[in-house]
């Protein structure tokens, strides 16, 4: 029996101050995101591209009139790019583009978001320095992990493991390998530990940790460790990668990606774990 009060797990209902908090975030992070030049984007609820984005699993799916299959958005980077390029792009060349809107996934999951996409530009710090902007604006301090997806996917090519072990963090099977360097890489955080094991790799490695050191200096945040053997399965983060975190909330994601053939970057925060902290925080 379903009463007349409940939701779909997963859903969301804001009223009063949580209401009034995601308005005010969003305002923000708006105001912010324009004064550094980006412009808005609305997408469609709609799409027939999210599976070239997620898990065919994870989408909520039907079809149009033609009988074309047709999903609710469940990510927005992909078709905010693909939007910018092949239609927007035709009256437009600006690069910068914003978007505060939901995705949905399977079964009856809704997720608010804000995030940015810098089409064309590679350079994670100015993703990285948003941001900080942004938590700065409400006295937030998350936790930065840096990391790069080439570096499991190399390691694993090298030690013929699979990619699930880096996925499931079964670090001690990389420890059973008594490879000094390799211990030293399994317990990496410090930008100190990053330089005493950079010359000690294998060439292929290097270059991917150079990566990794070079964004590094880019920054001056002081809450910032690195996890370079840190691996999440995405369809288009495919080299440097950070996640905000906060008492085991994910604040948010970003990372540098290749899309219709742009090598561009950006980063998606999480509304509803935002407000879930700050609550928390301000006794609310």
């Amino acid at each position: 029996m379903i009463y007349e009060h409940e939701i779909p797990t997963g859903s969301k209902l804001y009223f009063g101050q949580s209401a009034t908090l995601k308005r005010k975030l969003e305002r923000v992070a708006s105001e912010l995101l324009y004064e550094a030049g980006f412009q808005e984007i609305v997408t469609p609820f709609f799409s027939y591209h999210q599976h070239q984005s997620i898990d065919e699993k994870e989408l909520l799916r039907f079809s149009d009139e033609q009988n074309h299959i047709v999903s609710l958005r469940a990510d927005s980077t992909m078709d905010a790019v693909r939007l910018v390029t092949k239609r927007v792009g035709r009256s437009t060349s600006h690069s910068k583009w914003f978007y505060i809107q939901p995705v949905f996934r399977y079964p009856s999951h809704e997720v608010h978001q804000i995030g940015a996409e810098l089409i064309g530009e590679e350079n994670l710090a100015l993703s990285l320095h948003t941001t900080f902007a942004l938590f700065s604006k409400f006295e937030l301090e998350p936790l930065l992990h840096v990391s790069n997806i080439q570096i499991p996917k190399i390691l694993a090519q090298m030690l013929d493991l699979d990619l699930s072990v880096f996925e499931k963090g079964e670090l001690q099977k990389l420890l059973a390998f008594n490879i000094p360097w390799l211990t030293k890489l399994t317990c990496l955080q410090s930008l100190e530990e990053l330089d005493e094991v950079i010359n000690d790799v294998p060439d292929e490695l290097k270059k991917e940790l150079e990566k990794l050191k070079e964004l590094s200096t880019q920054l001056s945040y002081k809450n910032l460790v690195f996890s370079p053997l840190y691996y999440v399965k995405m369809r288009y983060y495919n080299t440097l990668f950070f996640r905000f975190i906060d008492k085991n909330f994910t604040l948010g994601v970003g990372g540098s990606y290749d899309c219709e053939g742009i090598a561009s970057s950006g980063f998606g925060l999480y509304t509803d774990n935002l407000i879930e902290i700050l609550m928390k925080r301000d006794g609310q």
